[in-house]
């Protein structure tokens, strides 16, 4: 029988009356656990534990909780290779790919350790004699936390380790397909020392559901901040309850980002990078190219090498076999929702080039490793044609194993089309050409760009972010993150025992009449 599992709220576990299953993603028979379906009253409650919390971890000083932060690291290390499998089995990414998110962690939590000490304001010279003026960064209060399931522990990580080191407490509703490995996640905060009632996990769906009482709780008073990381759609929903309440959310949302090939690539390094980008997790990361956009003179020998690349693709169960590119889709929403855009693609005028939906046994790609294909929801690895800016398929984000081939004449047409969708999330560019890599580093809308290398990745002392459509212009990551989770306190001190007041006391020095320089010489 499977396990079944409580929200973590106040130190506890709470049970639901309704609950939900949490199935393996490589095998939809296999149940991970049971799971309780958060309630309003029950989310409710987790923000005003996580608020009484608060007044306790807030001036815990900043050196200790960033020791608490160390503690959490080192469990993490400790249970790498077991994250790594529970990882794997409930969402199905690689267990290569699993590890390195786990680490991503333990990354994060090395440098936050640090920063603990680092929390630093300033001192400002004054007008007046007798005063002092200066700067401290301060916690916002209680933070309401979304995220998806892509990166069911780097992702939440951002969040959670920095929001804890600057003193906040917090209210996070986890993906409901990573539903085991944010249990794990929470118990791990426990075991750091992280006292009861600072981070409190609510279990549920999304629209209508714990996800929305959650944003719910904005309205009520009861966050000062909300962070979450998803679709576009539900972003703009987040910032509209936050604007009313003067929050600033943090939204790292959808991409469709470009990986631009010039004619003076390493095209084996290019076939790679464009490779990954495309089919890790098997496109299920909001940073995955969307367009490979071709320069002219080598689109043919690119496109050549890079579908012989993709027609040996190993796709399976990542449980069962290793060496996989990718396993199943995380959900069957987001195998329906890419299905459909086989139609989109055709009614485009695109070109199919590789792909013929889902892998079945009848129905099996030459690079197909696993046993039973219908066990999950696994798609066949998708290359488009022919594909222009204005249609759809070039323009939308497609949340699964697809990529198009977009031919352009030269750098200034390849920024143009990079440029020519509604996102700015993250972006790549293959050249041996520093002013090709200059200019597109220097024009691209993107928040984050990469030179021979793919539009994947993160390292966890860099910012991570987009514009446009991809985001409000907040980052998750290094020192940068810090700016979403306090404010900034300014404090003067005046020890002069008299009314001092700026720019009207101010004894500034009066000059002593003009100089003609020219009846010096």
């Amino acid at each position: 029988m499977p396990h079944t599992f409580g929200h973590l709220i106040a130190g506890k576990e709470v049970a639901s009356a309704t609950t939900f299953e949490s199935r393996n993603a490589s095998d939809l028979a296999d149940v991970v656990g049971v799971f309780p379906e958060a309630t309003r009253e029950q989310v409710r409650e987790a923000c005003i534990v996580a608020r009484e919390a608060f007044k306790i971890w807030s001036k815990t000083p900043a050196p200790i909780r960033g020791e608490v932060i160390g503690r959490l690291g080192d469990a993490f290390v400790r249970e790498k290779d077991a994250l790594a499998r529970l990882v794997t089995r409930e969402m199905g990414k690689t267990f290569k790919e699993a590890r390195g998110s786990v680490q991503e962690v333990i990354d994060t939590c090395r440098f936050f350790q640090s920063e603990g000490r680092r929390l630093y304001g300033q001192t400002v010279p004054s007008e007046f004699s007798n005063k002092e003026l200066s700067t401290y960064r301060r916690p916002l209060g209680v933070v309401g936390m979304i995220t998806a399931s892509n990166f069911p522990l780097a992702v939440p990580s951002w969040k959670i380790v920095p929001a804890l080191l600057a003193g906040n407490a917090i209210v996070w509703k986890p993906s409901s397909d990573a539903s085991a490995v944010a249990y794990a996640f929470g118990k791990l905060i426990e075991e750091a020392g992280v006292p009861a009632g600072v981070v409190n996990i609510v279990f549920g769906g999304g629209r209508g559901a714990a996800g929305s009482f959650l944003i719910d709780m904005m309205d009520e008073g009861l966050l000062n901040k909300f962070a979450f990381t998803g679709s576009t759609a539900v972003g703009r929903v987040i910032g509209e309850v936050a604007g009313r309440n003067l929050l600033h959310p943090t939204l790292e949302l959808g991409g469709k980002n470009p990986l631009v090939v010039m004619r003076d690539a390493d095209l084996d390094n290019a076939v790679q990078g464009a490779l990954f980008s495309a089919f890790a997790t098997g496109g299920q990361r909001c940073t995955s190219a969307g367009n490979v956009i071709v320069d002219a003179p080598i689109y043919d020998e690119f496109a050549k090498r890079f579908l012989a690349a993709v027609a040996e693709i190993r796709i399976g169960d990542p449980n069962q076999v290793t060496d996989v590119l990718y396993g199943p889709f995380i959900n069957e929403r987001f195998f329906e929702d890419w299905v459909a855009h086989y139609d989109v693609g055709v009614a485009d005028g695109a070109t199919l080039l590789h792909g013929r939906k889902r892998i079945t046994p009848d129905n099996l790609p030459l690079g197909w490793v696993g046993t039973d294909p219908e066990a999950a929801y696994y798609g066949w690895p998708t290359v488009w044609g022919d594909v222009r800016p204005g249609m759809k398929l070039f323009q939308n984000e497609v949340f699964g194993p697809t990529i198009n081939l977009v031919r352009v004449d030269g750098i200034d047409e390849a920024i143009d089309v990079a440029n020519a969708v509604d996102y700015g999330l993250s972006s790549a560019i293959y050249t041996m050409n520093r002013d090709w890599a200059f200019q597109f580093k220097d024009r691209i809308e993107a928040g984050m760009t990469s030179i021979n290398n793919t539009t994947v990745g993160a390292e966890a002392h860099l910012p991570f972010g987009g514009v446009k459509g991809s985001g409000n212009g907040t980052r998750e990551s290094g020192i940068w993150v810090l700016e979403s989770y306090t404010y900034w306190h300014a404090v003067n001190d005046d020890v002069s025992g008299k009314l001092q007041l700026a720019q009207m006391d101010t004894a500034y020095a009066e000059p002593k009449g003009a100089v003609d320089v020219a009846s010096l010489v």
